[in-house]
């Protein structure tokens, strides 16, 4: 017996399908030379699009609240919260870049290890960082404040400079509690923050001059404005792309409207969905299986690869203040909390890397999580190819060589472009006149 979608899936191909069959390379949606996509190809491909509203955020009061999604863009274009004042969120997270940067390593106060990460449809995501060293959208916020290759700054900085503000603190103080009294300096010294790794740190010595109550404070108003910041990120989302259009135009018999999807893609889909095999981590509406992998990349040296990947990430997430157990979670029991109780980490896990969205990949060059692959052709390539493919602590048995031809490479290149979607509001891609 067929299920409700199979038999969806079923009519629609009635519907769609031309009269005959494709010739050479047919592939566009007119009466003449018509795409042929099996039952079961649709019915992969409807569950692709569209991508959902973002899920909510338990773990943050704020995440859907407007007033607090302002104040967080006011943020995250900020430069002043930098060590030196030259560097903000949107440096390495540029709307004119797709949020990203375009440079193969991400660099801020200082140079960074790994590709910078774009923030489309981040809302979505189950771990943060190629590594997934943060469970959460504002977990993630705040540790670039105190990275020393980021902002390079401390959290008795951030919150005293917004203290210091009267107009942003205002802004603040309208959703959330009254903020620590920063002036008081006696209690609250100039800079500061927790250094697990560096007891002796100037940093660390004076976040422990302070009483454990003044030490909370500072924190939660640290954890408030990462909250604000995941506000405003959960609203850069990719929708309504020319192959959103297309599964739209499926779903409703309109065959007119699905022929103004272009050839190409279309033969891209098709490899994408089918012997590509791509969606078996590049999955669902987001394209992504949010999980990691390794892609046996070759290392810079040629090397064993010396990046623990997500290894170290699982023990960071574990131990994060800030993850969904934390006492700072605004719900430390449901879903986001058991990912956490129930996350088990070993030597498989060495040397993974999460896979990211699809969405807007055209925009976000160079690729992968070290940023040495220079174009979205070069990624296919090494998916069909596997050129200098290295060994792996734990090999990914799904990958094999696809030898895909010159014109298939293109095609997918073709299907990839084709997850570009509309642009965002451009009331969301600079700091707003006022927090």
């Amino acid at each position: 017996m067929l299920t409700p979608i199979k038999l969806v899936a079923v009519c629609l191909a009635a519907l769609l399908a031309a009269p005959q069959p494709p010739k050479g390379n047919g592939t566009s949606l007119d009466d003449s030379d018509a795409v042929r996509l099996t039952a079961d190809e649709r019915a992969v491909i409807v569950t692709l699009s569209p991508l959902p509203q973002p899920p909510p955020d338990p773990t943050n009061a704020v995440a859907d609240n407007p007033a607090a999604a302002r104040l967080g863009q006011w943020l995250f274009f900020e430069r002043g919260f930098s060590a030196d004042g030259s560097v903000s969120c949107a440096t390495c997270h540029d709307p004119a870049r797709g949020f990203a940067d375009g440079k193969p390593l991400g660099h801020g106060i200082g140079d960074s290890q790994r590709h910078t990460a774009a923030l489309w449809n981040v809302a979505h995501n189950r771990w943060y960082f190629w590594d997934g060293r943060a469970d959460s959208l504002w977990a993630q916020a705040l540790q670039p404040f105190e990275s020393p290759t980021e902002l390079a700054s401390s959290r008795i900085e951030l919150v005293r400079a917004v203290h210091a503000d009267t107009e942003l603190r205002t802004a603040y103080e309208r959703q959330f509690d009254p903020m620590p009294p920063m002036s008081e300096v006696g209690r609250f010294p100039p800079a500061g923050r927790p250094v697990a790794d560096g007891p002796d740190h100037p940093h660390n010595q004076a976040w422990l001059s302070m009483r454990p109550a003044d030490r909370d404070a500072v924190t939660r108003a640290f954890v408030n404005l990462g909250k604000s910041i995941a506000a405003y990120e959960r609203r850069i989302v990719s929708r309504e792309s020319p192959f959103d259009r297309f599964v739209d135009a499926l779903r409703r018999n309109d065959p007119v409207a699905a022929r103004q999807y272009p050839a190409a893609a279309q033969r891209g889909l098709k490899l994408f969905i089918g012997r590509g095999n791509c969606r078996l981590c590049h999955s669902g509406p987001n394209f992504t299986d949010g999980e990691f992998h390794d892609t046996l990349l070759p290392t810079a040296d040629g090397g064993p690869p010396s990046d623990p990947g997500r290894y170290r990430g699982a023990e960071r997430v574990l131990a994060d203040p800030f993850n969904a157990l934390g006492v700072y979670s605004d719900a430390r029991s449901g879903a986001a909390a058991a990912k956490i109780e129930f996350l088990a980490n070993g030597p498989q896990n060495w040397g993974l890397f999460k896979t990211p969205t699809l969405r807007n990949v055209a925009l976000t060059a160079p690729y992968m999580h070290h940023g040495r692959l220079e174009t979205l052709r070069d990624v296919v390539v090494h998916y069909s190819t596997l050129p200098n493919a290295r060994p792996s602590h734990h090999p990914e048995r799904i990958l094999v060589r696809l030898n895909l031809s010159d014109d298939e490479i293109d095609d997918l290149v073709a299907f990839l472009e084709s997850l570009t979607g509309a642009p965002l509001d451009p009331g969301l891609l600079g700091q707003p006149p006022t927090p």
